[in-house]
């Protein structure tokens, strides 16, 4: 779908606070409330916008470490692979997986609420699972950014 500038706008500002009224937005915009909810709706419609959710503070909820985890395969079978995604999209924990090249076969970020966590979810994930070569743990000290915003421009 070929997004104008009045959807990168929108997106822009949906992405920013996705509870702005659709009046406030036509006004950003300069769309009726009616413009708005329907080009909102195609956009979703269209698999634009994938989800309306809340972000929330992980340390308010007690998972005060961010761990980023590197993983080595011992196979790259696909069925082997298959079911090491099924595993880490399973897994709570794991805010995101991405699949890589490069030395390492997945990175993980991961939300924990102690090294007692994550120490745990290593035997989960990781030493019970024979098709895991090795891994390779880094501990953020400060996340600087974090978030899922698309740039618009």
């Amino acid at each position: 779908m070929p997004l104008d500038h009045f959807d990168l706008t929108l997106l822009d500002a949906v992405q920013q606070d996705a509870t702005t009224s659709q009046m406030q937005l036509g006004t950003q915009v300069n769309l009726s409330s009616a413009a708005v909810n329907r080009r909102l709706k195609k956009m979703t419609t269209d698999g634009v916008i994938t989800a309306t959710v809340a972000q929330v503070d992980p340390v308010q909820l007690g998972y005060v470490l961010t761990v980023i985890t590197e993983v080595e395969v011992e196979n790259e079978r696909l069925d082997l692979l298959d079911a090491m995604k099924r595993t880490f999209l399973a897994c709570p924990q794991v805010q995101q997986c991405y699949y890589v090249t490069g030395a390492y076969d997945f990175v993980l970020i991961l939300l924990v609420r102690n090294m007692e966590q994550y120490t745990q979810l290593t035997r989960e994930l990781f030493f019970e699972n024979n098709n895991v070569k090795r891994f390779n743990t880094l501990v953020s000290m400060s996340n600087v950014k974090t978030g899922v915003r698309v740039p618009t421009a």
